[in-house]
């Protein structure tokens, strides 16, 4: 990995951000440090940032939706209810949804994140403003995607407008292929460790023959994670491969759409190489993931739980990945592998190509699709010094239960071949077997 920086010119081209924040104020051009006024395509909310928030200040404002064709609520945190207050928050949602008829709101059917691609609601160019800090996970797509606090979203919701500050562009440039067992959540450990987690206001732009290799599910990760740098969004160039899942997916994209990239001579802040052929499998030791290392620093280590779940880490390819690894295997005998996909659809393309089988097969525990204990919600809980190694994005202290458990983060690939261990493993020295059993 190595860094550079490029002069500021004045006359210089513009990033991706600053060519979706133009769009988005209606102004040619938009310079870093600028406040602009922005005008949003399309607001998501889920039932923890949604509806309960919004409902009491609608009400004594005697205000409305500015267009609910364009507002898009996901039940996800409190799915399925587990207690009265869950399933009042849950009840409150669906009331809300009828009562001002949203455009799209999607009950119980996945984590809010992996169903805005699913059902097609994204497009290159637009600016997505949602009430989850993960909201980056949309920029994989080439639109501006950027968390709200509850406040702004209300506004959002009423206006259908926002203010917001042009951001620097960190270009974090990939060159190289993924090598075995090794895949873009590799890829983001490293740069939470290189980068460190503080760069607020800041645009992360990925770019090079690298990125473009990868699939959505995996550029997805990439954009998701930005939000672990501490970045406002994290942008991917629309190409030929952005186009073919929008379509496959029911949505509507035009070759037009590709020419939402960052200029030639656009300036950045700095710019980070990463070449993915040197890219060994990584692991994020407890409470941050910026604590992050080689996968040899914790070899060995003894874990309680492995969990493939989460927005960024329990698409059908994360499953794929586990499933590679754990197919005619066994896990070890004191450990619990939880499974929760990432959406219902998700759950039942892995039961139809067989994915499903192959996890359940191993000794996996199938749990409902939704935030779950990513979030600190639902099944999967950690008790006072458990340890988990986890596919989620975050291993902050007290994040999945008790603040005296301990998380590990990792790819599917790894979490995997933990699972058959009982102990932080490294995939790729299951690579012989996987050979023998092919």
């Amino acid at each position: 990995m190595s860094e550079t920086s490029r002069p500021q010119l004045v006359s210089s081209g513009q990033t991706l951000a600053q060519k979706l924040l133009a769009r988005a104020s209606g102004k040619p051009r938009v310079e870093p440090g600028e406040i602009i006024l922005v005008q949003v395509d399309l607001a998501m909310a889920h039932d923890s940032s949604g509806p309960r928030r919004w409902k009491p200040h609608l009400d004594s404002l005697g205000a409305t939706l500015w267009d609910p064709s364009r507002i898009v609520i996901v039940s996800d945190h409190y799915v399925p209810a587990v207690d009265g207050e869950s399933a009042a928050i849950l009840k409150l949602t669906r009331d809300f949804a009828k009562e001002h008829r949203v455009g799209h709101f999607f009950d119980m059917e996945g984590i809010c994140h992996a169903i805005l691609p699913q059902k097609g609601l994204l497009r290159p160019g637009i600016f997505v403003a949602g009430g989850d800090s993960h909201t980056p996970h949309a920029g994989a797509f080439g639109c501006y995607a950027a968390g709200f606090g509850a406040t702004d979203m209300l506004g959002i919701v009423v206006t259908g407008q926002t203010w917001t500050i042009v951001p620097e562009t960190i270009r974090i440039e990939i060159t190289g292929s993924l090598g075995p067992m090794v895949s873009a959540k590799d890829v983001m450990l490293v740069l939470c460790r290189e980068l460190g987690m503080d760069n607020a206001f800041k645009a992360i732009e990925y770019g090079g023959p690298g990125v473009e290799s990868m699939s959505m599910d995996e550029r997805m990760v990439l954009s998701n994670m930005a939000a672990e740098l501490g970045g406002e969004v994290g942008l991917i160039a629309a190409d030929e491969v952005t186009l073919g899942h929008i379509r496959a997916h029911g949505g509507s994209a035009t070759e037009a759409d590709l020419a939402w990239k960052p200029d030639p001579n656009a300036t950045y802040e700095r710019i980070i190489s990463i070449n993915l052929s040197d890219l060994e499998p990584q692991i994020a030791l407890p409470h941050s993931p910026a604590n992050s290392f080689p996968i040899n620093h914790a070899l060995g280590s003894p874990i309680h739980q492995a969990y493939i779940g989460a927005c960024v880490g329990a698409k059908l390819q994360d499953l794929h990945m586990a499933a590679q690894i754990l197919k005619g295997q066994r896990i070890a005998k004191d450990v619990r592998l939880l499974v929760a996909p990432a959406s219902s659809q998700v759950t039942a393309d892995a039961a139809a190509d067989g994915t499903l089988s192959t996890l359940l097969a191993a000794g996996a525990t199938l749990l409902p699709s939704g935030c779950g204990a990513c979030a600190g919600m639902g099944a999967g809980l950690l008790a006072a010094g458990e340890v988990c190694i986890s596919t989620t994005n975050r291993n902050f202290k007290g994040r999945m239960g008790h603040a005296e458990a301990f998380v590990y983060l990792a790819s599917p690939y790894t979490v995997a071949a933990s699972a058959l261990t009982g102990c932080v493993s490294d995939p790729t020295k299951f690579l012989p077997e996987l050979a023998v059993a092919q």
